[in-house]
């Protein structure tokens, strides 16, 4: 048994995919990586909405607005970097780099 993260996996699964350990913990990093944007972008649009003097609401308005902002910010901070550890998983399993768009035969743009 190989221990990932806090999961434990079969040897001939592990054998089977070298790449395993370094794509877990890309994903890991990602999803910290969004984790802490969402409280620091949350925390930030807090601020500024409390030095903004033009629109005053109440609390629980600012903390909605902040929590969307934080959230809407982490999702695209997340979805990125997961882009990045798919690719890197494909790579690690093909040892081909991934194409970032597809290619339609007919339209070569670089002629």
């Amino acid at each position: 048994m190989v221990n990932l993260g806090l999961r434990r996996v079969e040897d001939e699964v592990a054998a089977k995919h070298p790449g395993l350990q370094e794509y877990a913990s890309c994903q890991s990093y990602a999803f910290m990586k969004g984790v802490g944007t969402f409280v620091i972008g949350s925390g930030l649009a807090f601020v500024v909405q409390g030095f903004n003097r033009k629109w005053r609401y109440s609390l629980q308005w600012n903390v909605l607005f902040s929590t969307v902002v934080g959230l809407i910010a982490s999702y695209t901070v997340t979805r990125r970097e997961t882009k990045k550890c798919s690719e890197l998983w494909l790579f690690l399993e093909s040892k081909k780099l991934p194409q970032s768009r597809p290619q339609t035969p007919g339209l070569d743009f670089e002629e």
